[in-house]
């Protein structure tokens, strides 16, 4: 039985020390950071070698790959893509031609992922972009306003899935609105229910049949005053599960970030018991990951569940026919005119 959590490594190859643990630990998969970029033909063989130590040869790889500043494949070998930002304004001066750039898009970082291996993308993010929001999100958000990020957020989707590459929709309920960086700090979002529901969780909601999201490590006081969204029943139950409707496969995110407090280990327990379907651990430290592994536990009956179904919308894809980066540039140039 796999453990609950997904989890990384030092660098562009195992060491002894971390293949020994993998292979202990049985994590249900993996995440690359640029840390673990070196070439083509290194990151095929990491990969292989990951999924080796579990037996898995589906095991779930992850990377943050949403374009512009957020993109773990360096540019070259790989395509710059664009920030979200850039998409959502071209939305704006002309709607049809938004969404097939962001269809397009995706469609073509999915390709380049699967010719790497790797099955799962955290991208796109759905955070509105607020005044007074904190720069952490700033241009990896497609926009302001709830109905063009959902609509924008669901053809990046659609174009991931139809190049075989798993999305993940981020961060749930929302973080635009935070004034902290979540890395380094514990945002607190001091909102009334009724507002957030209306805007900052609407395009969660819109995309509640996505396969799968990671959670925002902020505190949203009319819910929770106490603990932040990754760790709180309140906020995953009544918000995520409840008012938003998302049943999908639920990770939360970093556990090695700032916004959460106390030991690793006890953070991975916390999110857990709050409704986590898995934990992340990013920074590839063997210690902390010890201790995420012990704490953490395996996939329960309803994750178990929830993972098939997100391994099925990827063998669900059909073949993606040839796509032109091109197209895209041209697409872009309509905003800039």
């Amino acid at each position: 039985m796999s453990a609950a959590a997904i989890l990384g490594c030092a660098g562009h190859r195992l060491n002894a020390d971390e293949r020994a643990f993998l292979t202990d630990a049985l994590p249900l998969g993996f995440i690359l950071f640029a840390r673990n970029i070196e070439s083509p033909d290194q990151v095929r063989r990491l990969i292989d070698d990951l999924r080796g130590c579990v037996g898995q040869g589906d095991a779930f790889v992850l990377i943050d790959q949403e374009g512009g500043r957020v993109a773990r494949l360096p540019a070259p070998p790989w395509r710059a893509a664009p920030a979200a930002g850039r998409i959502g304004a071209l939305y704006r001066h002309d709607p049809a031609a938004g969404l097939e750039a962001a269809r397009l898009n995706a469609g073509l970082i999915a390709g380049e992922l699967r010719q790497l291996d790797i099955d799962v993308v955290c991208a796109p993010v759905l955070d509105l972009l607020v005044p007074g929001g904190h720069g952490i999100i700033g241009d990896r958000a497609f926009g302001a306003l709830g109905d063009g990020v959902a609509a924008l957020g669901r053809a990046a989707c659609e174009g991931f899935l139809s190049g075989g590459v798993l999305p993940v929709i981020k961060h749930i309920p929302g973080h635009g609105r935070a004034g902290q960086d979540s890395h380094k700090a514990l945002p607190v979002v001091d909102i009334p229910r009724d507002i957030l529901e209306n805007t900052d969780f609407a395009p969660f909601r819109a995309l509640r049949d996505m396969p799968v999201a990671m959670t925002a490590h902020v505190v949203y006081t009319a819910i929770d005053a106490h603990a932040a969204a990754t760790v709180s029943s309140a906020v995953l139950r009544d918000i995520v599960r409840g008012a938003i409707g998302f049943d999908g496969l639920l990770i939360g995110d970093d556990l090695s970030m700032a916004a959460l407090r106390g030991e690793i280990g006890g953070r991975a327990r916390a999110a857990i018991d709050a409704g986590c379907d898995l934990v992340l651990h990013c920074n590839g430290v063997l210690k902390e990951m010890l201790a995420v592994a012990g704490a953490c536990g395996t996939l329960s009956p309803q994750a178990t569940t929830r993972v098939a179904a997100a391994r099925a919308r990827i063998s669900a894809a059909g073949p993606i026919g040839r796509l032109d980066p091109a197209r895209l540039d041209a697409l872009l140039m309509r905003a800039a005119a």
